[in-house]
């Protein structure tokens, strides 16, 4: 136990103290973030907007390009998600949680296959030496972009692909020495088990009631 509080706290001893309270808010706002998803909530957006900027800033100092691209994408996406989720017909809501069907299954495939090859070419851009925890960033980049999509478009699949990526990436994060991140991604899995659930009972009573 006492290792890997010491592997935790040593991360953080030359990091400059802005730098640590900046990755905590991100921490808190992620995780407020995915409970909000969880519960079909769209303050999801706000507290997901304020994460991932402050992420895509971490993310750039560091050199994390592939990482830093995704909550990039992320911002932009949340800005689309929280209008669609908004949007209201007599007085209702519009967008219920749904199934992906075939069509958006393969947009889903398409977008993560060009999500893979345009992270790859910013980090040779950039002519950054591509090693193994690189692969595997260019990699989860792919599966978080078409998360993203998906939840944006209340597809309960969102969930499944959130599960994956999360639990790939608290190794990463770890090995990267950002350990509240790595934190964060071990509670995200967690979050994420429990909206999958939460999400589906929606969805069979809808389904059962139809």
């Amino acid at each position: 136990m006492n290792e890997g509080l010491d592997f935790f706290i040593d991360t953080y001893k030359e990091t400059s103290t802005h730098l640590i309270v900046l990755e905590a808010i991100a921490f808190a706002f992620g995780i407020a973030s995915v409970w909000y998803a969880k519960r079909e909530n769209i303050l999801v957006y706000p507290t997901g907007i304020i994460c991932t900027v402050i992420t895509v800033y971490l993310l750039y100092i560091n050199e994390y390009f592939g990482d830093m691209m995704m909550n990039f994408y992320y911002s932009v996406m949340s800005i689309y998600g929280w209008w669609n989720w908004s949007r209201k017909r007599d007085d209702e809501y519009v967008l219920p949680i749904s199934r992906t069907n075939t069509k958006e299954k393969i947009i889903g495939i398409a977008l993560f296959i060009s999500t893979m090859i345009v992270t790859y070419l910013v980090y040779k851009a950039n002519n950054y030496d591509i090693q193994t925890p690189n692969y595997i960033d260019i990699f989860t980049s792919g599966i978080f972009f078409t998360a993203m999509w998906f939840m944006a478009n209340k597809k309960l699949e969102n969930w499944t692909l959130w599960i994956i990526a999360d639990i790939i990436t608290i190794p990463l994060y770890a090995y990267r020495g950002l350990g509240m991140l790595s934190l964060q991604y071990l509670i995200f899995t967690i979050l994420a088990i429990q909206g999958y659930n939460a999400w589906k009972t929606s969805l069979n009573k809808k389904l059962a009631t139809a």
